[in-house]
């Protein structure tokens, strides 16, 4: 069974003399006055808060609003949602990325009906057991949506601890955690904890940073020492890897063929024309598809790739069996792409084609 971490005290000697809710009585009250007013924290019910916090992983806020909104409005519970076909709930996740947090939500909304009747656990643990919930979903909601005193840690949360304690090393992630556990209070733990991802977001900025405006500035460290715009410390990040894809555009008077991936793996279970490895589209159409002009190419930067997508205009037969990798093809009209799951890379192809609606 997956845990969370447990708090051991192990302070500095400035810490270690501070009363034991000294950040809570700190935060709480500026959160109280200074929370900016967001549509998931006018509801107390656990299913809307769930679906915020998994929106708002990776995604600016400004965003997640109206995805928030138009999901709530399609799917009000857990049961609407688990009934739901995951073709639908990718629809309406169109453009928002990240496509497996769609995929684990519908997942994990099928797992509440079938094992929880229909009603998010209130336990942490039993959070931690179901699809896409890792140890900051279940701390979110578990303090959030149940008062339970849970901790949790986003890009926001780790970067104010980072700060307000001076850590660096390679042990940082294990000690901003420990440092979560061990601050979380008994009373509000939801709001100490939105308090802290909304210091983060709001004063305690990765660059250029609001420190006179900061409710913790006598405590923090990194300010007394003048290392704030070095902590945290810059990231490693991985070189992206090059994908180039060719993509078959099939159009046939207003219709265009769409064909829609197996679930899992980069834009699993989206719609998207045609594509595959350079060279590759004739064994993946068939003998029967016949090749023409080039139409463009499309570019886009994904988190781990640089992705090339280069048009090729294509006839294909009447009767075409389903790609291997897809799971579906369908003929479809501009009216019809708003019904469909698609990626922004693939929104960035039917510009370029001139498909979609008003064009």
């Amino acid at each position: 069974m997956k845990t969370l971490p447990t708090a051991r005290a192990s302070y500095g000697k400035w810490a270690a003399a501070m009363p034991r809710n000294w950040m809570s009585d700190t935060l709480l009250p500026w959160f109280d006055r200074s929370k900016r007013d967001l549509p998931w924290r006018r509801t107390t019910d656990p299913y809307a808060i769930w679906i915020s916090e998994v929106m708002l992983q990776q995604t600016q806020v400004v965003t997640v609003i109206p995805y928030f909104e138009r999901f709530l409005r399609r799917f009000p519970t857990v049961t609407a949602l688990a009934e739901a076909g995951l073709p639908d709930v990718l629809a309406l996740w169109s453009g928002l990325g990240y496509y497996s947090r769609a995929r684990n939500l519908h997942r994990a909304a099928q797992a509440i009906v079938a094992e929880h009747a229909g009603v998010l656990p209130a336990s942490v643990d039993a959070l931690l057991e179901l699809p896409g919930f890792g140890r900051y979903t279940a701390g979110a909601v578990a303090s959030i949506a149940f008062q339970i005193s849970a901790p949790l840690v986003d890009g926001n949360v780790s970067r104010v601890f980072t700060r307000l304690f001076a850590i660096d090393g390679d042990k940082r992630e294990k000690e901003i955690w420990r440092l979560a556990a061990e601050h979380v209070p008994a009373k509000r733990p939801g709001d100490f904890n939105q308090a802290l991802m909304e210091l983060g977001a709001t004063v305690c900025l990765p660059v250029n940073p609001l420190c006179l405006l900061c409710v913790l500035k006598e405590h923090c460290e990194a300010l007394k020492q003048g290392r704030v715009a070095g902590l945290p410390p810059p990231k490693v990040r991985a070189a992206r890897k090059a994908l180039t894809l060719d993509v078959a555009v099939c159009r046939r008077t207003d219709l265009l063929l769409l064909a829609r991936r197996n679930d899992g793996g980069l834009f699993g279970g989206l719609w998207e024309l045609p594509s595959a490895e350079p060279g590759k589209l004739p064994a993946l159409l068939g003998p029967k598809a016949r090749f023409g002009a080039s139409l463009g190419t499309v570019r886009r930067t994904l988190t781990h790739r640089d992705l090339t997508l280069r048009l090729i205009a294509t006839d294909v037969p009447a009767r075409l069996k389903i790609p291997a990798g897809y799971q579906a093809l369908q003929w479809v009209g501009k009216r019809q792409l708003a019904e469909l799951g698609i990626s922004s890379a693939t929104k960035g192809v039917l510009g370029e084609i001139g498909f979609l609606p008003g064009r």
